[in-house]
């Protein structure tokens, strides 16, 4: 009977043991690269994906065949769009594509694209240590006569999320990667 228990107890051993996570653990090098590029507030976020909050009006309209293969009303692919988001000292840079609904008429800025188009100074600047080692960071910013909440995760890996909540527009996330500026950017 003790062999038959050994085998047992090895069986659900193993069994427990490869079906851990498989989640990455960061380095300490991820963790001071992060650090260290939040505190000098210089970096860039290019998202590859949109995920704007889905309602009837809009899933009528983006799921008519308008979008890209592989994208849908709940995620849009953005690959291949230009699109940034840059925090330089206490400045906010941007030029994010919009994909939902505005909640009432605010002027669409010199280029009546519809993009987010940050550009000035920052409110309200905060980072905050997360439990899985990552960073959260939040602040206000004007884009023309729109004020934003702007709230960033990026964690050690460099994929960040950026939310964006405005009066006059529904919310809207990306997520994409982070990055140092270099020099031409």
């Amino acid at each position: 009977m003790k062999p038959y228990r050994f085998i047992v107890v090895s069986i659900i051993l193993l069994t427990i043991y490869s079906c851990q996570s498989t989640r990455k653990v960061a380095t300490d090098f991820e963790i001071q690269k992060l650090n260290t590029m939040v505190e000098s507030k210089e970096f860039i976020i290019e998202s590859d994906w949109a995920y704007p909050q889905t309602t009837n009006a809009l899933n009528q309209v983006l799921n008519s065949g308008i979008l890209q293969p592989g994208s849908n009303s709940a995620s849009i692919n953005l690959i291949g769009n230009s699109n940034f988001l840059k925090i330089l000292g206490d400045s906010i840079y941007s030029h994010l594509p919009y994909f939902g609904e505005r909640q009432m008429q605010v002027g669409y800025g010199g280029s009546g694209d519809g993009a987010i188009k940050l550009k000035g100074l920052m409110k309200n600047y905060q980072s905050v240590k997360r439990k899985d080692n990552g960073i959260d960071i939040s602040f206000e910013a004007k884009s023309n006569s729109e004020n934003f909440n702007v709230n960033i995760t990026i964690w050690p890996s460099l994929n960040a999320n950026i939310s964006l909540n405005s009066v006059s527009r529904f919310p809207i996330r990306y997520s994409g990667n982070a990055k140092e500026i270099s020099e031409n950017e």
